[in-house]
């Protein structure tokens, strides 16, 4: 008898979804920075356990939303926590409820939908004393299916989480082939994967700027290497200065990067080319925050 269960990983920027959703699924396919506003889409994660799928959407982090593509960004999170089975509220335990969060707790209580709250880098705090406040604090926002105090970086009650989850699951046929791990394009895990690499090496005024195209990705017929294309887009001509680097340095710390860890991810050796171009303001022009996928439009 096959069953589904269908999760939205919820949560401010930062609280560590991303992380949550690799861990799940045992590889890499979402993006992981500190830098806030990493994800900027929905992206499905599915993990096969006997037979039942779990399939995860993990949404952008609440935020204040600061221009066309943010507004954008927070209306994936608003639609990805209808029409499905359960949701993860992730917190960070070392932080302070923000107003977003409050609100989208607000609007999960009216939904009477099950809530699993997941309390995240319990690693980092002085005594585990700290926790029993914070739970008490969050539970008369809403009666939560489970409390699950977690570190995700250390694999600390990932598998506790999972457990939860399969008690959501329910009688249906599987909705993915039972080998897929995400609906992602390989070009938009390729795109994603250069730019954490930005993301990682570039001071923190550029890398919300930065958009990538892949445009080509073609494996060589006369030999076991992947020609990968990109373009990496930014809003301002000094950006691109930033981007490109001390005698094209930054560019190449960061293709070299996103190269081995292309190699690694598809296992094969990869040819990776990256331009840099620039486009004013783009992050308020809704054409382009659609050419680049970045609406659920």
């Amino acid at each position: 008898m096959s069953k589904t269960a269908f999760i939205t990983i919820a949560g401010r920027t930062n609280a560590g979804k991303s992380s949550l959703l690799n861990a799940i699924v045992g590889e890499k396919i979402a993006s992981v920075s500190s830098k806030p506003q990493t994800t900027r889409t929905r992206i499905t994660g599915i993990r096969n356990i006997g037979d039942t799928q779990l399939v995860f959407f993990d949404t952008p982090g609440l935020h204040k939303p600061l221009n066309k593509l943010s507004e954008h960004m927070l209306d994936t999170v608003r639609e990805s926590v209808s029409d499905i089975d359960a949701v993860i509220f992730m917190q960070d335990c070392t932080k302070k409820l923000t107003e977003q969060e409050t609100e989208l707790l607000d609007s999960l209580n009216k939904s009477g939908m099950p809530v699993i709250l997941v309390l995240n880098k319990i690693d980092l705090l002085r005594s585990k004393d700290e926790l029993a406040p914070k739970i008490a604090e969050l539970s008369t926002k809403l009666d939560f299916q489970a409390v699950i105090p977690v570190s995700v970086t250390e694999n600390n009650g990932v598998d506790i989480v999972i457990d939860e989850i399969m008690k959501l699951a329910q009688e249906s046929v599987h909705y993915f082939p039972d080998d897929m791990i995400t609906d992602q394009p390989e070009k938009v895990l390729a795109a994603e994967m250069i730019r954490e690499k930005l993301l990682e090496l570039l001071k923190d005024e550029v890398p919300h700027g930065i958009a990538v195209a892949v445009e080509e990705m073609k494996e060589r017929e006369d030999k076991d290497i992947l020609d990968i294309s990109a373009v990496i887009y930014c809003e301002r001509e000094s950006h691109k200065g930033i981007i490109i680097g001390k005698g094209g340095n930054m560019l190449k710390k960061a293709s070299t990067a996103a190269r081995m860890e292309l190699e690694d991810f598809f296992q094969i050796k990869v040819n990776l080319k990256c331009w840099v171009k620039v486009k004013e303001d783009w992050r308020n022009r809704e054409n382009l925050i659609r050419s680049f996928g970045l609406s659920e439009q």
